[in-house]
């Protein structure tokens, strides 16, 4: 018994020390202002592998961004390989320097997010249809801005705590006038 205990202590302190907090990007640049790189137009390009990292889905994202007061509103058109159209709109508040919430019609409850340097840390969940089946998954993003052109995202998705699927994104955006 006394040796389980030690074992399940180890493998808490290892995974406890796997994590990572976004800020540990505080000093990074340049420094990702989601309100700012979101606005007007942007384009982006992803792909989903499942749990053993095979390819399983390719996207396309045309997103449009508009900020009032403390609201970023993104207007999101996806295209999948298989034809599959979807729109996801976010609004997504400011709620402090560096923290954001975030709603949107297929999310469940609210999105949190907070950002440091180059980076953003975003969660929520959401219901996905896979195989007929719908599942509650939760999503744990992560954006990295490269330079004013190009942002990098990579996502797990998870249930009951075992990652089921990955989400990689690259964006850019188009001319600002």
């Amino acid at each position: 018994m006394k040796r389980i205990l030690i074992m399940a202590l180890a493998l808490t302190m290892l995974l406890a020390g796997c994590s990572t907090e976004v800020t540990e990007y505080r000093h990074q640049k340049p420094e990702l202002d989601i309100f700012t790189w979101f606005t007007g137009s942007t384009e982006a390009w992803g792909m989903v592998q499942d749990r053993s990292g095979k390819q399983i889905r390719r996207f396309h994202v045309d997103i449009t961004g508009n900020v009032v007061g403390d609201t970023l509103t993104l207007n999101e058109h996806f295209v999948y390989d298989d034809g599959e159209k979807q729109q996801r709109v976010w609004h997504i508040r400011r709620t402090g320097p560096g923290r954001y919430e975030g709603r949107a019609g297929d999310i469940k409850g609210v999105a949190t997010g907070q950002a440091a340097g180059n980076a953003f840390h975003w969660r929520y969940s959401m219901n996905v249809k896979a195989n007929g089946n719908t599942w509650l998954l939760h999503f744990d993003d992560w954006m990295y801005l490269q330079d004013s052109t190009h942002l990098f995202n990579k996502t797990e998705m998870t249930k009951f705590g075992v990652t089921v699927a990955t989400v990689t994104l690259f964006f850019t955006r188009k001319t600002r006038a």
